[in-house]
C-alpha cells in the first residue's frame, strides 16, 4: 500500500502548479510583481524523505512552472538550487534540534518557520532573477526584484499556510 504522504505530496504539487500558472503569473502588482507561491511545495515537503527524489520532484515543479511560463529552465534552476541547500538552510535555522528523529517543522516555533520560509524564498529569487536578468550591472534591479517579489511572496505563502496547516488540538 502506497504511503498518505505520497498522495498529499500529489495533491500538493498539482494544486500549486495550477494556482502558480492560473492565477499568480497573472497577477501584475505594480507592473513588476508576481508572487511565487509554488515554493510551498518545498516548503512542506517532509524532511526525513528520500533527498535524490526531493530534489527530482523540486526539478519537475520547476519544469512545470516553466513550461507553462515559458522562461526556459529558469524556475527549474532556482528549484534544485533551493532543494539541494535546503538542508544547509534547515541546519542554520534549526541547528541541533533537526537531528532529533522526533522533529517536525510543526514543532518548531513561528520565528523558525517564518525564518526558514524566508530563506527559501531569498536563495529562489536571487537564483532566478540573477539567471533571468543575467548582468552583475544590473545587480540594483536584481536586488530590487529579488525583495519586492520575494516579501509579496512571503506574505502570500505565510497565508496560504496558516489557511492550509492542520490545527492540533
Amino acid at each position: 500500500m502506497i504511503n498518505t504522504n505520497f498522495f498529499i505530496n500529489i495533491l500538493r504539487f498539482t494544486l500549486l502548479v495550477l494556482v502558480q500558472v492560473l492565477v499568480f503569473n497573472r497577477l501584475n502588482f505594480f507592473g513588476f510583481i508576481n508572487p511565487m507561491v509554488y515554493i510551498l511545495f518545498l516548503y512542506w515537503y517532509p524532511i526525513k524523505e528520500n533527498r535524490a527524489t526531493f530534489i527530482g520532484l523540486s526539478f519537475l515543479l520547476g519544469l512545470f512552472i516553466d513550461f507553462f511560463s515559458d522562461t526556459m529552465a529558469i524556475n527549474a534552476a532556482a528549484t534544485v538550487t533551493i532543494a539541494y541547500l535546503r538542508p544547509v538552510i534547515m541546519n542554520f535555522v534549526f541547528g541541533v534540534n533537526l537531528e532529533f528523529q522526533s522533529f517536525k517543522l510543526g514543532n518548531t516555533t513561528k520565528v523558525q518557520q517564518i525564518t526558514f520560509l524566508a530563506l527559501l524564498i531569498v536563495v529562489h529569487h536571487f537564483v532566478f532573477f540573477t539567471l533571468e536578468i543575467f548582468s552583475f550591472t544590473n545587480l540594483l534591479l536584481i536586488l530590487k526584484k529579488a525583495l519586492a517579489i520575494g516579501l509579496a511572496t512571503l506574505i502570500l505563502c505565510l497565508l496560504f499556510s496558516t489557511l492550509f496547516s492542520v490545527k492540533k488540538e
